[in-house]
């Protein structure tokens, strides 16, 4: 059997992506691994419902340049119960990049330009 266990983010900033990652979806570390050399840290980030998958965000410390995302034709998806809160939520914090009313979803943007899709749980 095979499952999915996580997937990865390359981050400039991993303090402001921690941040923007709690604020905006309530993900919290799990668990973290550092280089001894501090040359990268990974942390591996969890989600409130406490599903197996889980988002990888690594620092590279000599990384300076902002990573080339091509056409960002890929991205996260996240669904909620609570569609309308958090939509209201990341209009205020200024992160909705692209809306898809006739779908009834909508899209964030992270600190580097990573997009993450909301979902509506549906019955």
């Amino acid at each position: 059997m095979t499952t999915f266990y996580h997937f990865n983010f390359n981050v400039l900033d991993l303090d402001r992506s921690l941040a923007f990652y709690k604020e905006a979806l309530n993900l919290t570390p799990l668990r973290e691994k550092e280089a001894g050399d501090g040359s990268f840290k990974l942390v591996f980030l969890g989600d409130e419902g406490g599903s197996d998958f889980q988002l990888e965000l690594t620092w590279l410390r000599d990384r300076k340049e902002p990573y080339n995302l091509g056409e960002c034709e890929f991205h996260l998806a996240f669904r909620t119960d609570e569609y309308d809160a958090l939509y209201e939520k990341h209009k205020a914090m200024g992160c909705v990049c692209f809306e898809n009313p006739s779908m009834g979803i909508y899209f964030i943007s992270d600190p580097d330009g990573y997009w993450i899709e909301i979902v509506p749980a549906r019955s």
